[in-house]
């Protein structure tokens, strides 16, 4: 796990267990041994995961008792979306623009 992704909420995504850990906190708030259990890594990995997952802003802990709660930050998932939104309707107006150019014979 690369230090250089802290704050980096794409780059936190990059990696496929800390993906697995989002969607499984899209279901509702869980305890790390809750999401342990559900993974094939260890509970230790899956605190590393979600050290960077929180640095990165994507989600949030709370104590209760002894164990910690750690849920998805709904405002840093949807400015991913909007970031995510923004690059797809630019792909789509350059593509549109591309296939208006285009010559009759190409359509």
């Amino acid at each position: 796990m690369d230090a250089n992704q802290s704050g980096d909420g794409w780059s936190a995504l990059a990696d496929g267990t800390r993906r697995a850990i989002v969607s499984r906190l899209a279901e509702g708030p869980q305890a790390v041994g809750q999401i342990a259990a559900q993974l094939p890594v260890t509970r230790s990995a899956v605190s590393q995961h979600l050290k960077i997952l929180k640095d990165a802003g994507l989600v949030s802990e709370q104590a209760v008792g002894t164990r910690r709660i750690y849920r998805l930050n709904p405002t840093a998932v949807a400015a991913l979306r909007d970031q995510l939104d923004t690059f797809w309707q630019r792909a789509l107006a350059a593509y549109a623009e591309v296939a208006e150019q285009a010559p009759e014979e190409n359509r």
